[in-house]
């Protein structure tokens, strides 16, 4: 090879050297990466077995933190009181994990005063309560409820916010945020980050939404959401039924298709966090025997979830 050849060549090299890395900086910039969901472990999926038995789960199903449920649907929260905070926290940084969540129902959305500075002191980002006020309401009615119950809130707020804390309110039966209307009015309404919304589809089913008025939903609520639910109705979780159709409420074993829903978390870049989630009956047992068996069943649905993300990158 002459001198010239050469030169010519190992210009061309240099030139697509150049331009692979340029690439991968503008792909890096541009935050071209792969999405993630980001999964908590709800401790009410395994009853009311000991936070010993539950901390090593979390790991186990791909999560990196833990919402603490009270009873009747598990008794974490109270087991950290009797543990003592200082103790846990420890726990949870052996195992590089940390406090995701509180759910507090039982207390209600103007009842978290407590539970806010808890919170702040365990650096947990989000508390996930119902909305109260009239139900039944529809069109400028439900505005106007939505709209009182934010302007109400908002002294809680400014703690959230003084605590760094998210209160995230779910969309659950027979409460004032349930129906589609009232979440984008919330969502629209909401003052600030501090006030999110934790997303369930199960209760939306009963509704008669399908994945693509899930997916629109999420859409319009976009950077107001903060807690998804993978979760949907199967045959329900308010009667008994045989073990194997309890589970149908579990991603993957249901009717509902998670891949619309899944790309819409991706198009609004979702950051918030995912529980694999379902009630058992009666409430306050593990979804399944012992801790392994519940792993394995949410890992399950984790598989399903990942293999449905995989059909939209």
């Amino acid at each position: 090879m002459d001198r010239r050849t050469f030169m010519v060549q190992s210009s061309l090299g240099l030139a697509g050297l150049l331009t692979s890395t340029h690439q991968r900086f503008a792909e890096a910039a541009s935050g071209a990466t792969r999405f993630q969901l980001h999964y908590c472990l709800p401790s009410c999926m395994y009853g009311k077995l000991s936070l010993e038995e539950i901390l090593p789960e979390i790991e186990q199903i791909g999560a990196s933190c833990i919402d603490l449920w009270p009873k009747p649907h598990g008794d974490q929260r109270e087991q950290a009181d009797a543990m003592g905070w200082d103790t846990l926290r420890a726990s949870l940084n052996e195992r590089k994990a940390t406090l995701g969540c509180l759910t507090r129902y039982d207390l209600g959305p103007f009842g978290l005063n407590d539970e806010l500075k808890l919170a702040g002191k365990m650096k947990c980002p989000l508390i996930v309560t119902g909305g109260k006020g009239p139900v039944g309401l529809s069109g400028q009615d439900l505005k106007k409820a939505v709209g009182e119950f934010v302007e109400k809130l908002k002294p809680h707020l400014e703690q959230a916010a003084a605590n760094e804390v998210t209160i995230a309110i779910e969309n659950h039966g027979n409460n004032l945020i349930h129906t589609t209307d009232s979440l984008r009015w919330l969502a629209e309404l909401a003052p600030n980050q501090h006030l999110g919304i934790a997303l369930a589809p199960y209760h939306l089913e009963t509704l008669g939404l399908d994945e693509q008025d899930l997916a629109a939903l999420i859409r319009d609520i976009g950077s107001h959401l903060s807690m998804f639910y993978a979760w949907q109705h199967g045959k329900g979780c308010m009667t008994k039924l045989p073990k194997e159709e309890e589970l149908l409420q579990m991603p993957g074993r249901g009717d509902l298709d998670f891949t619309p829903i899944l790309a819409a978390l991706k198009s609004i870049q979702y950051r918030g966090l995912t529980e694999i989630f379902m009630h058992p009956v009666p409430r306050g047992i593990p979804i399944l025997p012992t801790a392994k068996e519940v792993t394995k069943e949410i890992n399950l649905a984790r598989t399903y979830l990942e293999s449905r993300l995989n059909q939209i990158q």
